[in-house]
């Protein structure tokens, strides 16, 4: 079963951008030129935008092929399938990889075991619950990747494929 999902780079260093397009081909098994615009959120780097589609899983595999890059920050998404969830990855050089399962309207489902765990440890005086759910919800990496979502002039528009 197949499933669609779009990368993005978000801010990756010039020399760095050619290794990215290798990993994404490597992963998706054909060649891949990416289209590169400056990002103005961090001079000197470029961003990009790729719509792909694979199996259930290339979301994984693409955020895999591409988390060890400490200059990289991505995030690829993957829309659910008859056989699998959506997805949702988030990468930054200081947080690094975030991972969410997403439902059909793109809400992150947070598995009962983990919110377990997290009112747990903040009824234990380990942690604060709101910090804890915060986590859960990718909230530090959205704060962090917020500034760099915002295309200069020149971007690509992407269209939504599903409609709710």
């Amino acid at each position: 079963m197949t499933t669609r999902g779009v990368l993005y780079v978000h801010s990756a260093p010039r020399a760095l951008c050619p290794h990215v397009e290798w990993a994404v081909a490597g992963v998706l098994g054909a060649r891949v030129n990416l289209d590169w615009i400056r990002q103005p959120a961090a001079p000197g780097t470029w961003r990009s935008e790729f719509s792909w589609q694979g199996e259930a899983g290339t979301a994984s595999k693409l955020a895999s092929a591409l988390r060890g890059w400490h200059l990289l920050r991505f995030e690829v998404t993957a829309e659910p399938c008859p056989t699998a969830e959506g997805e949702r990855y988030s990468c930054t050089p200081d947080l690094g990889i975030f991972h969410a399962v997403t439902g059909i309207h793109g809400d992150i489902l947070i598995p009962e075991d983990r919110l377990r765990a997290a009112l747990l440890r903040s009824q234990r005086g380990e942690t604060d619950l709101e910090a804890e759910l915060s986590k859960l919800l990718g909230k530090p990496w959205d704060d962090e990747l917020e500034p760099f979502r915002y295309a200069g002039e020149g971007a690509p528009v992407r269209w939504l494929h599903q409609v709710v």
